[in-house]
Parts: C-alpha cells; sequence; structure tokens
C-alpha cells in the first residue's frame, strides 16, 4: 500500500480558514504528526502531503492546505494555491469552526459543489464552542455531509473517517483501466518498452508496469519487448495478439512491424483514456493542423522529472511539431503542478500522460482550457499525429477517431 504511486491514490484535501483546526485533523486522521499545528493563525503556508493507508479504502494522501483567510501579497498567493487543490481533489474536507460559518466557508462548499468535488463540512472545536442549534439548521440546508469534531481530544474522529468512505465509495469515480478494457482472460497483448535514456535504471516506467499489472489480472498473456523485436515476437506467436500497445517515442518502428490486421495503440494514449477525456483530446489533436507562423504552443508537464538529452517534451515534440508544420512557433514548457490561469494566449496545449497525478488533476486541466476555448491533446496523440499514425492507433478508440476526423474538417 505505500509504495502505491500517488497517482493512483485517492486524494483528500483539507481547507478552511487559518486556525480552524486543518492541521490537527489532519493528524489526528492519519494518525501521524504531518503538519505542525500551532495556534498562531497561517502555520501551514502551502500544501502539505502525506502518503498512507485509509481502511478499507486503501491508498490515499491526505493534503494540509493554507487558510483561505491569509492576507497580503504572499497570503492572497497562499489561497490560490489552495482554491487550485480544491479543483482537483476527489475529496474535500471543508473545516469550520462549530460556533458558525464565516463567508470563507460557504464560499468553499459552494466552489466545491460547482466544481462537482465530493465534500464533508467538518464543524471542528466543538470542545470550546458546540455548535448551536441555528448552525446546525444552517449547515444542514448547505446540501452536503455534515460532521461535528475536537481534534484536539479525538472527538468525531471516527465519525468524519466514516464520511470520507462513504465519499470515497459514492461520490468519486475511479481511474479508467489503462490496458484492462482492450484484453479478455486467454488473450496476449505485446507490450513495447524501449530502453532509452529515459528509462529508470532496473525498473520500467509506471504505464508500463501498470499496464502489465492490469492485463495479469485480466488473466491474459503478456509479452514485453524492445521495439527492434516486435515482428518476431508476434511471428512465435500461435495467434495474432489481441493488441499491440507501444511507447509512443518507438511508433514508427513499431507501425512498420505490425500487420494492419493487430490493433496497436501506445501506452500514452491510454493514458489519456484511463486519466482524462480521450475523445475531447483526440478532437484537440486537430488543432495542430491549422498551426501558423508565430502561434504559441505550451507542453504541459505534470512531474519535474531532470531533463534528458533526448527529452521527449522539451526536444523530441518541439523537433517534430516544426518538421511536420514548417511553422515558426513559439514553444513553451510548463512544469509541474503549475498550470497557467490565461490560457488563451496558446494555439494548443499538449500535455503529458499525467502518471503522477489523478484523474480528477487531469480532468481539471482540460476543464480550464475548454472554458477558454483552447484545444488541449496529449503526448501521444501529437507523436502519432506528427508522425503520420493517428488513425491507425485511434483504431482501439472509435468514437475518438471519429471527434478528431470531425475536428479536422472543419
Amino acid at each position: 500500500m505505500l509504495d502505491t504511486p500517488k497517482g493512483l491514490r485517492i486524494h483528500i484535501g483539507l481547507f478552511g480558514r487559518r486556525n480552524a483546526g486543518k492541521s490537527s485533523l489532519a493528524n489526528a486522521l492519519t494518525n501521524q504528526h504531518i503538519s505542525i499545528v500551532s495556534d498562531v493563525p497561517g502555520t501551514t503556508t502551502d500544501p502539505v502531503e502525506k502518503a498512507c493507508e485509509l481502511a478499507p479504502i486503501g491508498p490515499v494522501v491526505f493534503i494540509d492546505t493554507a487558510g483561505v483567510d491569509d492576507v497580503g501579497e504572499l497570503g492572497a498567493a497562499r489561497v490560490e494555491r489552495s482554491k487550485t487543490v480544491l479543483e482537483w481533489v476527489d475529496v474535500a474536507l471543508i473545516i469550520a469552526s462549530a460556533a458558525g460559518l464565516e463567508a470563507d466557508d460557504r464560499d468553499l462548499v459552494a466552489t466545491a459543489r460547482r466544481l462537482g468535488t465530493a465534500a464533508v463540512l467538518v464543524l471542528n472545536k466543538a470542545g470550546v464552542t458546540p455548535p448551536s442549534e441555528a448552525v446546525l439548521a444552517e449547515v444542514k440546508a448547505l446540501g452536503i455531509p455534515v460532521v461535528v469534531t475536537d481534534a484536539r481530544d479525538r472527538t468525531g474522529i471516527d465519525a468524519l473517517r466514516e464520511a470520507i468512505i462513504r465519499l470515497v465509495e459514492d461520490d468519486t469515480e475511479p481511474d479508467r483501466p489503462l490496458a484492462g478494457d482492450l484484453a479478455h482472460a486467454d488473450d496476449t497483448a505485446v507490450l513495447v518498452t524501449p530502453i532509452d535514456s529515459g528509462a529508470p535504471k532496473g525498473r520500467l516506467i509506471l504505464p508500463q508496469v501498470q499496464a502489465i499489472r492490469e492485463l495479469l489480472d485480466a488473466h491474459a498473456k503478456v509479452v514485453v519487448v524492445q521495439q527492434d523485436r516486435v515482428a518476431e515476437a508476434i511471428a512465435e506467436l500461435k495467434r495474432p495478439p489481441a493488441f499491440v500497445m507501444t511507447d509512443s517515442q518507438a511508433i514508427d518502428d513499431v507501425v512498420r512491424q505490425t500487420p494492419e490486421s493487430i490493433p496497436l495503440t501506445t501506452f500514452s494514449l491510454q493514458m489519456a483514456y484511463a486519466k482524462s477525456d480521450l475523445i475531447a483530446l483526440a478532437e484537440g489533436t486537430a488543432a495542430l493542423a491549422r498551426l501558423k507562423d508565430g502561434d504559441r504552443v505550451l507542453i504541459c508537464e505534470t512531474c519535474s522529472h531532470h531533463p534528458q538529452k533526448d527529452d521527449i517534451g522539451r526536444l523530441k515534440i518541439p523537433r517534430w511539431l516544426r518538421e511536420k508544420t514548417g511553422r515558426k512557433l513559439e514553444i513553451e514548457v510548463a512544469v509541474g503542478k503549475d498550470f497557467p490561469d490565461d490560457l488563451r494566449p496558446y494555439a494548443v496545449l499538449i500535455q503529458c500522460g499525467g502518471c503522477v497525478v489523478t484523474r480528477r488533476h487531469m480532468l481539471m486541466r482540460l476543464r480550464r482550457a475548454k472554458a477558454q476555448d483552447v484545444p488541449m491533446t496529449n503526448y501521444g496523440l501529437a507523436i502519432c499525429y506528427l508522425r503520420g499514425h493517428l488513425e491507425r492507433v485511434l483504431s482501439c478508440h472509435p468514437e475518438a477517431l471519429a471527434a478528431y476526423r470531425a475536428a479536422l474538417a472543419k
């Protein structure tokens, strides 16, 4: 459980005013000292993450955020960071005083409901001032679960934990399978995993490991090869594989070795299916065909890995973009969980697979792009388009292929 990557964990955020007791509740829920607790308002300045296990849910991440009533220029930046976290967590714990709600508390509840974020309102410090009948009547009318707690003496912590479990079970949407939907018991899948400078020493990258595990869970057979052994692997099978899945960067070699009759996809394309909205991203890929001189393109990475000498986001995709389009493009890179508020200057966004973040995080980015009418695609879709193989790999997802064709025809 403790080795489960953060991108596959349920993310639970704690939000509220300064000194509402968010850090104390985080410590009580995890039974660990993950956040500094103080009577001084504003002790937590940046989101603090702690990965742990919450039975019976399993692996989760608790995120303790700065107070939404922080002041000053730096405080305003902290507030914006907290509100950004509210956009992509799976569950929000909105911590308020049992003495009564403030405007900030009501705003958090309204925002969570608008975003569709599963939320519970926690009336904390009830040992100091128990909630009055008027307060209980007001919070009941908000339409979200309410729990009364006092983190210092652990009153109500078990009830809060049970409320979180119910929200996760009833109101959160799990990731779609990365590869499990493509195979059935007794099928064989061929996975192409190049070992290049970007491959971690002694290990495979997360999407490759995840695909292998899902296929084994489906009781399928898995053949894992490098890109120069694809044709050989297929020829040695008694019957054709159900599909071939490859790293996008090896797509040229794999297409040459894979008969048209065998479905072909990529790890990154399947990440778009599992973590985001493949149909919307396929539609956004058509924007690459309309790029003009001077257009700005944003490469979006959710992790902050050390750039490689042949880095896919910083070097290969920009090079292939310029080769394919013949245009003079301004290509920028946004790294980590920071994502520009104003996306309108960009002609298209090219998002990484998002293996280190949650599905809600990826959907948040797509939602922002749609709201500003900026097309978004992802690494795998963009690479396959730039190398001339997009329709081939989208054949595994007919609705996405139709969306791409329709957008290309506009």
